[in-house]
């Protein structure tokens, strides 16, 4: 396998992260907590770590304080080695003044940083997909090729064409045209693999690898993203190949899609496996103690450090760090992000505000409970039908999944739910 040290990574976090919202409320997109335990950044972070890639830059522009400090908690490099992960934040200078107005303007800002690196090769990736990959052999199959750009492609079902980028790929691997997002069925026909008997579309997985010097020159125009501007102009006037990916691979830049995949980590058998001493995924090191279960009744449960949980029924749900749940809960079907402090570490509350977690006797079901929320006694909380999309005072609701923002308050008795 060819070495990563000419490798330079930069995860794309700075957008505002409107399809997760309110998740994103108060953090970037990348902060926001997967798996229990996780943030979304660890993703791609631990994938460049576990590939060799020892030189991590990440792009961030709004509410970046939260990932700043995971960051810079999390990823260390002793005096040894010449490693590391550092953000990239968008600023004002002499030559402009402007903050990011997209992905590949956010790069095109910090070029300058990208050449003084010495790399040879840059690998862009999200900040918002959940999947383990080697990018060595991605690596292999770019230098084997010989292009200007490789992309990381996989099969999709038809029916999900229009939320990615399609395109169009010969068996040398070179591709020959690239669709964002489109709805046209003739477009989506065309991308259709003719050697795939189940009749799937290649789809771009948000994963470029340039070489740094084509990629100086594809950022020279005035484009700002790139799947809607520059990767398609790439493909008409360089050498671009695929590298087919068929593992596992999800993008939960959506409430829907983030709650989905998040669940589905909680199964008996999980579609995506964290449980891989070969190639771990790292985040910041706490120091919490076991959780502690009182007579539960559990079901397919992924269950964090720290919990307290007291003679409560939990089916189908993820329960974060720290977090707490009254006697007499049900949760189902529901992600509970936790808590980043226990209630003994809270200064000053209110008398009448509930404590940090799930009040005794509340019903809870298809909700995602954001960290150091307080739900009162006897909440109930159902979901919307899939579709519905409002905001209320301390709530939302995102294509039917109730979502309870960080910090926020749900008193006793409160009911959310279709009338």
């Amino acid at each position: 396998m060819a070495s990563m040290k000419n490798v330079l990574a930069i995860i794309l976090g700075g957008g505002r992260g409107t399809r997760l919202w309110p998740l994103t409320r108060q953090r970037a997109k990348p902060a926001v907590s997967i798996a229990g335990k996780y943030r979304l950044i660890d993703i791609p972070v631990s994938n460049c770590l576990n590939s060799g890639i020892q030189r991590i830059a990440i792009l961030t522009q709004f509410n970046s304080v939260s990932l700043n400090r995971h960051i810079s908690k999390s990823y260390h490099f002793d005096l040894f080695h010449a490693g590391w992960v550092e953000i990239l934040a968008a600023e004002q200078s002499q030559s402009s003044e402007d903050w990011f107005q997209g992905s590949a303007d956010a790069v095109r800002k910090h070029f300058n940083r990208i050449v003084s690196s010495g790399a040879e090769h840059v690998l862009i990736l999200a900040g918002d997909h959940l999947y383990r990959m080697n990018y060595g052999p991605m690596m292999d199959h770019h230098l084997r090729c010989g292009g200007d750009l490789t992309i990381a492609v996989k099969p999709i079902p038809r029916r999900e064409a229009s939320r990615f980028g399609l395109l169009q790929m010969g068996s040398d691997f070179l591709i020959k045209s690239f669709y964002e997002k489109p709805r046209e069925q003739e477009i989506i026909d065309r991308c259709v693999n003719p050697a795939d008997p189940s009749g799937r579309v290649t789809a771009s997985m948000g994963i470029y690898l340039f070489r740094t010097k084509a990629l100086g020159e594809v950022l020279r125009s005035s484009h700002v993203d790139f799947g809607s501007d520059v990767i398609p102009e790439a493909i008409q006037g360089r050498q671009v190949y695929g590298f087919p990916f068929e593992g596992y691979w999800e993008d939960v830049g959506t409430i829907r899609s983030f709650y989905e995949a998040n669940l589905s980590l909680a199964r008996e058998n999980p579609p995506f496996n964290f449980y891989d001493s070969a190639h771990p995924f790292f985040t910041s090191p706490r120091f919490l103690p076991g959780s502690r279960l009182h007579e539960v009744d559990f079901h397919d449960v992924l269950l964090s450090e720290g919990c307290v949980v007291d003679r409560a029924t939990v089916k189908n749900s993820i329960l974060g760090i720290r977090s707490v749940v009254g006697r007499g809960v049900e949760l189902l079907d529901t992600i509970l992000m936790g808590a980043d402090i226990y209630e003994s570490e809270v200064s000053e509350c209110g008398a009448n505000t509930p404590p940090l977690g799930i009040g005794s006797g509340s019903r809870i079901v298809g909700a995602i409970i954001d960290k150091d929320a307080r739900i009162g006694c006897q909440v109930d909380i159902r979901p919307f039908p899939r579709g519905t999309d409002h905001d209320m005072d301390g709530w939302s609701v995102r294509d039917g999944i109730v979502v309870i923002p960080k910090g926020a308050v749900v008193p006793d008795g409160t009911r959310i739910g279709p009338a």
